[in-house]
């Protein structure tokens, strides 16, 4: 073969991958991990599905996404409007905003419940389902509760096509059951229309319950023996500032596992305990984390552009440059940004993105606290400074692999920049 059809046939090559690779859409599975009730007693966490290929024209109705736009997540809840699955964009999902640049660097109680209320406003539900907090916040925020790991697996357009037929012809009315149609139950339904049989149940180690933990870890043994799913692993950190998440756990992990539970069971029965412990050991462990790339909410397209985690020794440098910072005399007079966070009133600028006004010295200050207004809104850059000690603070001392340097390096040169800003205000007029 000559050289000028070698290259021809590779170039034809090339642009015949490139052209599947693009025509191909995706879905993840999140597996998210339990807080509050749920990581103190069950454990077991919940389970959604993203779709990037699709789009809500309302919460109950599917449509084709346009060019630009990030996809859905669809669940199954309990008691929200009366339907059996809503469908929400990706960013207000997990941190209810509509665009990455307005995401919080830093939340207490007060501001997540003030972004839920503004978001959830602007939903069509019906107006018996607006009172409470509980469940219609589930729509939204789900990444200042929790951290939440994703499975993405490649789709085809014509599954896609299908999926949205499918469901938007079917009857969407509640039909919640805890044991055999919950939320995992629901994204089992979902990851099995693009790959059957990938997902499946586990007799023993959840007793015939569908858990949101055992749907990842069924997909991911399916994603080793299958190569056309593509499948990557990533993590969605849960952003500072609320009581961290606790571990997803099974039905039996749930009770063999935490203390309150395991150990009435072995004084009356210790070799069932010591049973299960050994088939856990054995074969039960999955760890989500494994190998999972960061999603990284500063970037422009975080689900295309997944970073790698800290090594350990990254995370020592950062560790010694903040505690450096924090001993200086630079931030050392100024309190402790919890503390002001606590009494501070959230509001949005003028531009839609949410920002705080603190009391401090008597004097109603304005504190920029997303990427997008930080260094704009703020009247105070040394507040500014501290917010974003805290966020980095608290992101280091987590030792699970749940940031990236890429992450780190952002808040980093807004760190910095919020340093000049201060250096500037403090240095004499010429």
């Amino acid at each position: 073969m000559s050289t000028y059809c070698k290259s021809f046939v590779f170039c034809l090559t090339l642009f015949l991958t490139l052209a599947s690779s693009n025509a191909r859409g995706q879905a993840a599975l999140l597996l998210e991990e339990p807080y509050s009730y749920d990581g103190t007693f069950a454990g077991t966490g919940h389970s959604a599905v993203y779709l990037t290929r699709v789009c809500a024209e309302t919460p109950f109705e599917l449509r084709h996404c346009g060019p630009g736009v990030q996809g859905v997540v669809i669940s199954r809840y309990h008691g929200i409007a009366g339907h059996d699955w809503i469908a929400v964009p990706l960013v207000p999902y997990l941190y209810a905003v509509h665009h990455l640049e307005d995401v919080p660097l830093f939340v207490d109680s007060k501001l997540v419940t003030f972004l839920r209320e503004q978001f959830l406003s602007s939903l069509p539900l019906p107006d018996e389902s607006l009172p409470g907090a509980e469940p219609r916040y589930q729509l939204a925020g789900s990444a200042y509760d929790r951290t939440l790991y994703g499975f993405r697996i490649a789709t085809r357009p014509e599954q896609d096509d299908a999926l949205i037929r499918t469901l938007n012809a079917s009857p969407n009315e509640e039909s919640y059951k805890l044991l055999n149609r919950n939320c995992a139950d629901f994204t089992k339904q979902i990851i099995n229309f693009y790959y059957p049989h990938a997902v499946h149940r586990s007799i023993i180690a959840d007793l015939g319950v569908t858990t949101p933990k055992q749907v990842a870890k069924s997909l991911v043994h399916y994603g080793k023996h299958h190569r056309e799913t593509q499948l990557t692993v990533f993590v969605i950190p849960q952003v500072p500032g609320l009581k961290r998440s606790k571990p997803v756990h099974g039905v039996l992990e749930s009770i063999f596992f935490q203390k309150k539970y395991v150990t009435p069971v072995f004084l009356f029965h210790p070799f069932v305990v010591g049973a299960v412990e050994a088939a856990y050991l054995a074969g039960w462990r999955f760890n989500p984390a494994k190998g999972a790339m960061v999603f990284n909410a500063s970037a422009d397209n975080p689900m295309k552009n997944l970073a790698a985690p800290l090594t350990p020794s990254q995370r020592r440098s950062y560790e010694n440059q903040v505690k450096a910072l924090k001993k200086s005399d630079e931030v050392d007079e100024f309190p402790d940004w919890r503390r002001l966070q606590a009494r501070s009133t959230p509001q949005m600028d003028a531009q839609g993105m949410p920002f705080v006004q603190v009391k401090l010295d008597g004097k109603d200050v304005a504190v920029g606290i997303c990427r997008g207004n930080a260094l704009h809104v703020s009247g105070s850059p040394e507040l500014l400074q501290n917010l974003l000690l805290s966020r980095l603070d608290e992101q280091l001392k987590n030792k699970k692999p749940r940031i990236s340097e890429q992450s780190i390096q952002s808040d980093w040169k807004l760190l910095e920049s919020a340093r000049e800003e201060s250096r500037a205000a403090l240095a004499p007029a010429n």
